[in-house]
């Protein structure tokens, strides 16, 4: 008789991923109570659960896996979501910027962190100055876009600088299996290999994937499958020619975001991004170790120095190029911190054996610190930039020259002030320009975009560059004589006031002047007409009415023809904020 021994599977891995999960979602619960970045409570969790803690988990050959596994799929997702058309197009003010904070930024962190001893030779310090150098998308994209700044003018200005900060990662990873053996050979072997692994991928996106997209695009099983396997075939690739997996993952998602199916795709694929971004930032945090004084010490040292780096490096390169304190100082507050990408470039590092565990656990420490205290300092930005303005100019950085256009042209005083110009501004001045183009003479606009201060300027509309929150502003550029105040900014944009609080100084320095404000909220109107507002306008109920006339048209099947006016409108307008 035959008998079969029951077969014994290790759940070991299984198990422990599963307390990777739950114990990462009860901390992420946590952090969401407390508005912090969800990256933080993945981190915790992985310390908490790691053999330096509660060893809950303490295979290393389990930990390697997931923390592998994690790593390929995150930078896959980070590949899907470049951009390579913002890289191609990015403005002279974003790349001059970008190329002193991250260039300049490396050498001066090379040398630092040289000089006081926290790296032990030059590999070290460059992998550590090459992670001083990258900011967290993550962070800044989800603040900015909490507080409805991606469109604005420092918010445009930071992501470029973003954009260029990921290029600049994936030039590093394409040399970074190499830099323990630096030599001209070495290198242009290397550049070689990333070359052939990149034509490869961009003629298989380009020629093949396409078409089997094409096949397989209404079943979104194979599409994922699909994706995924492009993803590790390229990594096998990428290993196979002598580069890391990671390098490959990359370059997989890079190509595939160039495609038509790119939609498609990442709608599909980024279904696992939270679970492998999670797996791999609790891995991570399972090698980071208890920290000693000397760690926290060193993790204080990293983060001051990425503080001042941004600083020294942002501020007075946009300032020189013509743009003010506001705009030139949001873009250097907004990108204190170190990336996610940090963290892969270091672990990448520690995996090599080109730095060691101690490093990677003082850059986890800096990250956590960093991106707590970027948060606050990110939501606070305009009231520290505000306050800083003084300083600055004590410090030999006046603000832009305010230009009194009364006096030098000797033309009669405003009697319409547009105070902030955003999109509504932007066709309002564009409705007078053919409706009443005699009021631009007796029209003033005062906003501190300095792009927008440019182009009004050529354009000979009167503008003056400030403020609006600010008395001292509003003052000089003559709002007392004024006979009309317009503000169209709503509260969510109008930074460092509300229209409530514009309103009441409006007053003050006015008191008969029409007034006319802003509000987003129909509860806001009593209180705004209380404070002495002569009108407050609606945006929404405007919006509705039109609205309502499309449906209407849309029924009687004459949208085409109401498509046709709205386009034949929109040709002849040259607005200021297209």
């Amino acid at each position: 008789m035959l008998y079969y021994a029951p077969l014994r599977v290790d759940h070991g891995l299984i198990n422990e991923i599963a307390v990777c999960i739950v114990t990462a979602w009860l901390l992420a619960l946590i952090a969401r109570w407390l508005r912090q970045p969800l990256l933080l409570a993945y981190l915790v969790a992985g310390f908490l659960i790691g053999p330096n803690v509660l060893r809950w988990v303490e295979d290393r050959q389990s930990i390697e896996t997931i923390s592998s596994l994690g790593l390929l799929l995150l930078l896959f997702m980070i590949g899907l979501e470049i951009d390579l058309k913002k890289m191609l197009t990015a403005g002279r003010a974003i790349t001059l910027t970008a190329a002193t904070q991250i260039l300049g930024g490396c050498a001066v962190g090379f040398g630092f962190f040289w000089a006081i001893g926290l790296a032990s030779g030059w590999l070290e310090s460059l992998y550590l100055a090459v992670a001083a150098a990258l900011s967290s998308t993550v962070i800044i994209v989800k603040v900015l876009y909490d507080k409805r700044e991606l469109d604005t003018l420092a918010g445009r200005l930071t992501l470029g600088i973003l954009v260029l900060q990921d290029l600049f990662a994936i030039l590093f990873l394409a040399l970074q299996p190499d830099l323990d053996r630096p030599g001209t050979g070495a290198i242009a072997l290397s550049i070689g290999k990333v070359f052939l692994l990149v034509a490869a991928a961009f003629l298989v996106s380009r020629f093949v994937l396409p078409l089997l997209f094409r096949t397989v695009a209404r079943l979104p099983e194979l599409v994922l499958v699909g994706a995924l396997s492009w993803c590790f075939a390229l990594a096998g690739f990428a290993s196979h020619l002598g580069l890391s997996r990671e390098m490959g993952a990359l370059v997989a998602g890079v190509a595939i975001s160039t495609f038509p199916y790119t939609l498609d795709v990442t709608a599909k694929v980024t279904s696992l991004r939270d679970f492998f971004v999670t797996l791999f930032f609790v891995a991570l945090g399972m090698t980071i170790p208890i920290p000693t004084w000397s760690v926290a010490g060193w993790a204080l040292v990293f983060s001051a120095f990425v503080v001042l780096s941004r600083l020294l490096t942002v501020f007075p390169t946009l300032y020189r190029m013509g743009f003010g304190h506001r705009s030139s100082l949001l873009p250097a507050i907004n990108l204190c911190q170190i990336s996610e990408f940090s963290l892969v470039i270091l672990s990448l590092g520690v995996q090599s054996r080109h730095v060691n565990d101690g490093l990677m656990g003082i850059a986890a420490f800096a990250f956590v610190f960093l991106a707590f205290d970027s948060t606050l300092a990110m939501m606070k930005n305009h009231g520290i930039a505000q306050a800083a303005g003084p300083w600055l100019t004590r410090l030999g950085f006046p603000d832009l020259a305010v230009h009194n256009h009364e006096s030098a042209r000797g033309e009669m005083p405003p009697r319409i002030f547009i105070l902030g110009f955003f999109w509504t501004a932007s066709s309002l001045l564009e409705e007078i320009r053919a409706r009443e183009p005699a009021l631009l003479e007796e029209l003033l606009v005062v906003d501190f975009n300095p792009t927008v201060f440019q182009q009004l300027r050529a354009q000979g509309v009167r503008v003056q560059y400030g403020d609006i929150s600010q008395r001292d502003t509003l003052l000089h550029a003559g709002i007392a004589q004024a006979q009309v105040i317009l503000c169209t900014l709503p509260d969510s944009v109008l930074k460092g006031a509300t229209n409530l609080r514009l309103l009441q100084q409006l007053r003050e320095l006015n008191p008969k002047a029409q007034i006319i404000v802003h509000a987003e909220r129909l509860e806001e109107i009593p209180a705004l007409y209380a404070t002495g507002a002569s009108y407050v306008t609606v945006p929404r109920l405007l919006e509705a009415a039109e609205l309502c006339d499309v449906m209407d048209a849309a029924l009687k099947g004459l949208l085409a023809q109401k498509r046709e006016a709205l386009d034949e409108q929109l040709e002849e307008r040259r607005e200021v904020l297209p």
